[in-house]
């Protein structure tokens, strides 16, 4: 039976309004880390108790989440089945959904269809579904027969091409039933962390793909395409100012090491290369191995489950943990992406607020180019963390007299033709990072700072050596409301998915032996195995019918 299980205030009152809402469709947006999962797992269970569903699906973006949300429905005793697909037929007794990610539902939106007619429907970070026009449509087609479909983000979204299926517009923004933001999640305490934004500028020089050349730091007035062009070259793994960063960051990584051993830094990179360069730049630099998760490695999924239990200092990714990953040891990031949207850089964020229990002082550095567009969307955070924070001898920073530069960073033509020249890191001072700095400290730059390195808590400088270890503190208990508990029937002592798993594989490896000791074909013994427990294909089995299954496999076995 599961224990009962802690919600939050936010996820109490979010319940309350689900469960009164006046439409199918429901869209909570809470800020990363504030425990969207648990709210709608909450959600899931409350249904299946009371009968008002039978089954759940959960759509999610990527093939990692999928894993991910299976093992935290484990908590609340509901078996999610992460490996289904539309080829398997209808779903076994002791199933109680599926998890899938908007792509297999594009793919075969009627394979989807056949299950909602009494199913809760989740959809995980639903402005993805905006991705392609096909995940709309397929996620449209097979769940507007659902009765209750939960809409989840991490931060607000807009309709910049397409409307979302099942989200309600006010003009071009979208309308959450329920909000939940950073600033709110704060100032509840133990929520989320306050992250902090060290900014780095520099001075880059690149040929351009017409072929002139071009020089400015993060403080020259460049248009959009410069400014694109000016962030590739910064980013580069062959200048200086990455390594630097690198190096930078890794320190505050080993200075938190020192309160919190398990505590690990993210590196978003721009793509799969760049990802494994900067994975050789920390092990020349640093000293480090890191994890490196891309979309075709095969075992990224594992690499970041590991990543999540062990205790490495750095995992570097391209898109695979901006969004949704659940790993709270991370403390420090490094934003070394050209994508340039205010939801992107929010949802990179969120990676690093989730809290760590048990811990008092919870702090996490995000390390950003001092780009104008980055500036600003680092700005929007930390005047939230500013106002949740309550800081009364400390005024706040002003933002920018100029407006945001255009956010969508454009794709650069002939990018063979594209050419880094020199990237050097600059100081606060506009000094390269080691010389020495300007005599007259109020000639560093014209813009107030967002988080300027002297403001910084916790922050370490270039001069510190040993860090001063921060106490331990227990959290406090937060408010308490059991969950409703399934019929006894439908939970399995042992999590029904891990068990699942390994009598599939035993039932595979059975019918190896018993092909190769009665000659006959893989199919004949599989049919003969299936007609014995009354089984039209394996992969619609329970628990209990798999088990018959290798019992009566054993037997004939001995029997040949």
């Amino acid at each position: 039976m599961a224990a009962p299980i802690r919600f939050r205030a936010w996820q109490k009152e979010a319940l309350a309004k689900l469960e009164s809402r006046v439409h199918s469709s429901f869209l909570a947006v809470a800020t990363p880390g504030a425990g969207k999962t648990t709210f709608a797992l909450g959600a899931i269970r409350r249904a299946l108790v009371r009968r008002e569903a039978r089954r759940c699906v959960v759509v999610v973006p990527t093939q990692h989440l999928k894993l991910q949300w299976a093992i935290a429905a484990e908590r609340f005793d509901i078996h999610l089945d992460p490996e289904w697909s539309s080829s398997d037929g209808t779903l076994p007794s002791d199933v109680h959904g599926v998890a899938v990610t908007y792509q297999q539902v594009a793919a075969n939106p009627r394979a989807l269809r056949r299950l909602v007619s009494q199913a809760f429907i989740v959809l995980d970070e639903v402005h993805h579904a905006a991705d392609a026009r096909s995940w709309g449509d397929g996620i449209r087609h097979a769940f507007e027969g659902a009765p209750v479909r939960l809409c989840l983000s991490g931060t607000p979204f807009r309709s910049d091409q397409s409307a979302i299926p099942f989200v309600r517009y006010v003009g071009e923004e979208a309308h959450a039933d329920y909000e939940y933001g950073y600033g709110e999640a704060l100032r509840d305490r133990k929520v989320v962390r306050p992250v902090y934004f060290p900014r780095i500028n520099g001075l880059m020089e690149w040929t351009a793909p017409d072929g002139t050349t071009h020089a400015a730091s993060f403080d020259d007035p460049v248009g959009r395409t410069r400014a694109s062009q000016r962030l590739r070259a910064a980013l580069d793994v062959e200048g200086e100012w990455l390594p630097a960063v690198l190096v930078k960051a890794h320190r505050q990584v080993m200075h938190l090491r020192q309160s919190d051993p398990r505590a690990a830094g993210l590196v978003i990179a721009i793509d799969q290369d760049h990802a494994r360069g900067i994975a050789k730049l920390l092990k020349e630099r640093c000293g480090v191995r890191a994890t490196v998760a891309t979309s075709d490695d095969p075992a990224a999924s594992k690499k970041i489950a590991d990543f999540t239990e062990g205790s490495e200092p750095w995992i570097v990714a391209v898109r695979m943990v901006s969004e949704g990953v659940d790993i709270p040891r991370l403390k420090v990031g490094v934003y070394a992406t050209n994508t340039i949207t205010d939801l992107f850089f929010r949802q990179a964020v969120g990676r690093l607020v989730r809290t760590t229990p048990g811990q008092r002082q919870q702090r996490a550095y995000m390390f950003i180019p001092d780009d104008p567009r980055l500036r600003a969307f680092a700005g929007g955070i930390a005047e939230q963390r500013r106002h949740s924070l309550r800081k009364p001898d400390r005024p706040d920073d002003e933002l920018f007299d100029e407006p945001p530069e255009e956010r969508a960073a454009p794709e650069m033509d002939q990018m063979s033709l594209f050419s880094v020249i020199k990237a050097v890191p600059l100081d606060e001072h506009g000094n390269p990072l080691d010389e020495n700095p300007l005599e007259d400290p109020d000639a560093a730059t014209d813009h107030a700072p967002i988080d300027d390195e002297e403001s910084i808590p916790g922050l370490v400088g270039e001069d510190d050596e040993t860090p001063t270890p921060a106490p331990f503190a227990l959290s406090s208990p937060e408010f308490e409301e059991p969950v409703p508990t399934p019929e006894p029937s439908a939970v399995v002592a042992q999590s029904p998915r891990t068990k699942k798993r390994r009598l599939r594989e035993q039932n595979s490896a059975i019918v190896r032996a018993l092909v190769h000791k009665t000659g006959l074909g893989h199919a004949q013994v599989n049919a003969e195995l299936n007609k014995r427990v009354g089984l039209k294909r394996v992969t619609e089995a329970t628990v209990a019918q798999l088990e018959k299954r290798l019992e009566a496999a054993k037997r004939w076995l001995e029997r040949s």
